[in-house]
């Protein structure tokens, strides 16, 4: 396994110095920020594993730098260890409501430093883990982002998404290729996000096919009609040159007879809480399941809500549900 991968983002270099001397010895690969600007400038170029951040810096401070990690999709999921001369309860308390894993006052102890460090790894790898071909949050880290929006009271967005006759596709061409299509799938989600999800956006890897985006209802159907047409394009470099001109694929089926499997498809399923009220994560699962099985029976890519659904030759039209 590679080294883990810390950011130091501390203005005083002669601690700067030592802490990376202790966390090298220890086995880590360091990078080093002295202010709070270049520390979420580094963030954005290495996306290290753990951010050591100093409260009191130059240019932007601690808790700002903690702020905007926390505000991105792209960042939000790195672990950080916020490090102070502070002591006080309430200045402790202000960094870990602002986002801050853990909390570490100076002079600290090089051993109790090196365990809070290990043991937030520890902690954002099980997060991370149920994952590893795409690196998104998985069920686990699913569920609780829900959770907590739904605990809010605010609106959301949310798009079960699925591959059609990814099974096919798999069986064809073999397990390399059928990764490659997961992997682009969660490529076109994660960049789709970023550009036009807002700070709201969110992408996790329920498994196999099946991914969630969580966005604002504002921007749900754009975003979920731009998927559509994206990975539309994107996959077609995934067939053969004749599957794709004849637009299918043939595999033997369970009785061992050849069928014609179209190519690979999406059907998202819309949940927006501002159209259906929804307190629980299981009844929002719930609808999103519903909405997904419907989907499911129209050709082609579709994107399937409680009111309407755009499909490749539909327009879209009216759909309650119960």
């Amino acid at each position: 396994m590679d080294a883990y991968t810390i950011l130091i983002a501390e203005d005083d270099t002669s601690i700067r110095s030592v802490l990376r001397m202790l966390l090298e010895s220890n086995g880590f690969a360091v990078i080093e920020a002295s202010d709070g600007q270049e520390a979420l400038d580094k963030v954005l170029e290495h996306m290290p594993d753990l951010v050591l951040l100093d409260v009191m810096m130059p240019r932007l401070d601690g808790h700002e730098v903690c702020h905007r990690i926390r505000a991105s999709f792209t960042t939000r999921h790195i672990p950080i260890v916020m490090l102070t001369a502070r002591a006080e309860p309430k200045d402790k308390l202000q960094g870990l409501q602002g986002g801050a894993n853990d909390y570490v006052t100076k002079p600290y102890h090089n051993e109790e430093l090196l365990l809070r460090v290990r043991n937030t790894l520890d902690w954002s790898r099980q997060q991370r883990a149920a994952s590893p071909l795409t690196g998104l949050p998985g069920n686990h880290s699913i569920n609780d982002e829900i959770r907590r929006r739904l605990a809010t009271g605010t609106s959301l967005a949310l798009l079960q998404v699925d591959i059609d006759h990814f099974k096919a596709f798999n069986d064809y061409y073999g397990y390399a290729r059928g990764d490659q299509a997961i992997q682009l799938l969660a490529r076109i989600l994660t960049e789709a996000v970023a550009r036009h999800g807002g700070p709201e956006g969110f992408v996790g890897h329920i498994g196999g096919d099946d991914f969630v985006v969580l966005t604002s209802p504002v921007c749900a159907e754009a975003l979920g009609e731009e998927i559509l047409d994206w990975f539309k394009s994107a996959t077609q470099d995934l067939y053969d040159r004749a599957d794709r001109d004849r637009g299918f694929v043939e595999v033997l089926s369970r009785r061992h007879v050849l069928e014609r499997v179209p190519l690979m498809s999406l059907t998202i399923a819309l949940v927006s809480t501002d159209r259906v009220p929804v307190t629980h994560l299981a009844e929002l699962i719930d609808i999103a399941q519903e909405l997904k099985a419907h989907g499911k029976g129209i050709p082609g890519s579709v994107l399937v809500g409680e009111r309407r659904r755009r499909g490749d030759q539909d327009a879209p039209a009216e759909r309650d549900v119960a």
